[in-house]
């Protein structure tokens, strides 16, 4: 079975095209006024099976491994398109991230042509897309919009015709969601930087949480096994930065490395390009979910393999109120987190290594915390962070470090004591500042006192457990921490905080 083609775009050698597809290069957008034309599958039998009820036992094989869905606001994947014999586990761990309940306006699906080089994008506007699953609709108005309002996009038979890449996402898509929906499948047809930013630029309207982006591509190219993985994980990293220019500069490092056999670090590199320019400076998370190549199976030749990513795109969730939760498994998970970033700190002095995969959006959203250490009920260290750009789950590693090893009011927690040691965390919402003592409202805000230099800070639940009035809040707070006198707050800046706390204890 073939697991993948040659690939375009200044870093593959062309494909030769067949001169009877150039007869039809000449198709242009009047032409959808023609009958429905409907493009029929063209490599079932060769890239996955040739019917419906064997295309479901293997695709239920696949999903039935996949990681859970795990990411909320999901607005697009990256998925393989090769052979599923060889790609369909990891292409079935991209596609489990999407909610199967959704309902989407529409499915960009973008590949990058592998039998044809032509200027801009072509999409496919005459019909919809035939699968043994049954038809696929095209929105062939936005389609049709889309190609009479942009000059990067037309529609070119040769770009379709053949081309294996959308096609075999379908049926990934026809099993796994539960409601109807329709597609747009756009073929990019270059490797000019700029006329892939001119494609992202039309679709920028449509990259919203109305639509999904189904990015077609698969990675590495005929190197060795062991060459394959680590040029594949740089290619990842390149495209998790959400940098277009890094990702370029990764894709370069790999060819300069002349690694033996390597043709190109990504065959959809174009694809991957314009969902880039599309979330670039925005708000977006890339996740990487799960990596194979084709030498992991078990027909797979390790000498000359393909690889292969399944990566999610999702909207970064902010602490943005007061009604910011977690779950109790996302609490349980950040304790545990806490205490055994401690123990391989004390043991190694590095922070432990987690694979952030695993953790739901809640814990990839930025947000300050503090980690609270006691020992037989008494403070043995506490340190934070009001605001972060880093996920959640970092910033607890880091105070955790912290409050064990750098809280000056204490020595530092020796690895005998953790046992006797009992760990609290809190979750900051964002900090409002308030212009009225009377807008603190006792046990639920924490507050922050700021004056010059000199700054101080008492968490909710100080108030609670000393059982002091307002007054005594701010004043504690003014003349203990910040260090400008029990009534420095009346001319300070103060502001206001609330703290989603839990604790080992609980």
């Amino acid at each position: 079975m073939v697991i993948s083609y040659l690939c375009l775009m200044n870093r593959i050698v062309p494909f030769i095209i067949n001169a009877c597809l150039l007869i039809h290069t000449t198709m242009s957008y009047a032409q959808t006024t023609s009958p429905k034309i409907n493009r029929k599958p063209v490599v079932a039998g060769q890239f996955y099976p040739a019917t419906k009820a064997e295309i479901e036992k293997q695709l239920a094989g696949f999903f039935a491994a996949a990681t859970p869905e795990r990411k909320s606001d999901l607005r697009a994947i990256i998925a393989p398109h090769a052979g599923y014999v060889y790609s369909g586990a990891v292409a079935a761990q991209a596609f489990n991230q999407i909610d199967p309940n959704t309902e989407y306006e529409n499915i960009f699906i973008i590949a990058s042509s592998h039998r044809a080089s032509f200027a801009g994008a072509s999409i496919y506007n005459l019909g919809d897309y035939i699968t043994p699953m049954g038809e696929v609709e095209v929105n062939t108005g936005l389609a049709s919009k889309l190609i009479a309002e942009n000059k990067v996009f037309s529609y070119k038979y040769e770009a379709h015709n053949a081309e294996h890449s959308i096609e075999v996402q379908l049926p990934f898509l026809q099993y796994h969601l539960k409601k109807a929906f329709r597609i747009v499948p756009i073929v990019i047809g270059t490797g000019d930087t700029a006329t892939v930013r001119q494609i992202s630029e039309a679709l920028k309207p449509w990259f919203n949480a109305k639509n999904l982006f189904v990015i077609s591509t698969d990675f590495s190219h005929y190197p060795k096994y062991n060459e394959a993985v680590s040029a594949d994980s740089l290619t990842a990293d390149g495209i998790c930065s959400n940098n277009p220019k890094e990702f370029l500069s990764v894709l370069d490092a790999n060819d300069a490395k002349r690694i033996s056999g390597l043709a190109t670090s990504a065959c959809g590199w174009a694809s991957v390009l314009a969902l880039m320019y599309l979330s670039e400076g925005k708000d977006f998370q890339y996740s990487k979910i799960a990596y194979q190549n084709s030498g992991d199976v078990k027909i797979g030749d390790k000498s000359r393999v393909v690889g292969y990513w399944a990566i999610v795109v999702n909207e970064k969730l902010k602490m943005k109120s007061e009604e910011f939760g977690l779950s109790e498994k996302e609490k349980a998970q950040l304790l545990k987190l806490a205490r055994e970033t401690i123990q391989e700190y004390l043991k190694t002095g590095k922070t432990l290594v987690v694979d952030s995969a695993t953790y739901s959006t809640a814990l990839h959203a930025e947000a300050g915390a503090f980690v609270t250490l006691h020992k037989n009920g008494n403070l043995r260290g506490c340190i934070g962070l009001f605001s972060a750009k880093e996920p959640l789950y970092k910033v607890v590693q880091q105070m955790a470090i912290a409050s064990a090893t750098k809280d000056s009011r204490f020595d530092r927690v020796k690895p005998e004591e953790l046992d006797s040691i009992d760990l609290e965390i809190s979750v900051l919402s964002p900090m409002k500042k308030i212009q009225s003592a009377d807008e603190i409202e006792l046990g639920k805000h924490g507050i922050y006192i700021k004056k010059g230099f000199s700054a101080g800070t008492f968490l909710p639940q100080v108030a609670t457990e000393t059982g002091w009035s307002l007054d005594e809040f701010l004043g504690h707070c003014s003349r203990d921490k910040a260090g400008i006198g029990w009534d420095g707050w009346k001319s300070a800046d103060v502001f206001v905080y609330t703290a989603l706390v839990f604790g080992e204890k609980e």
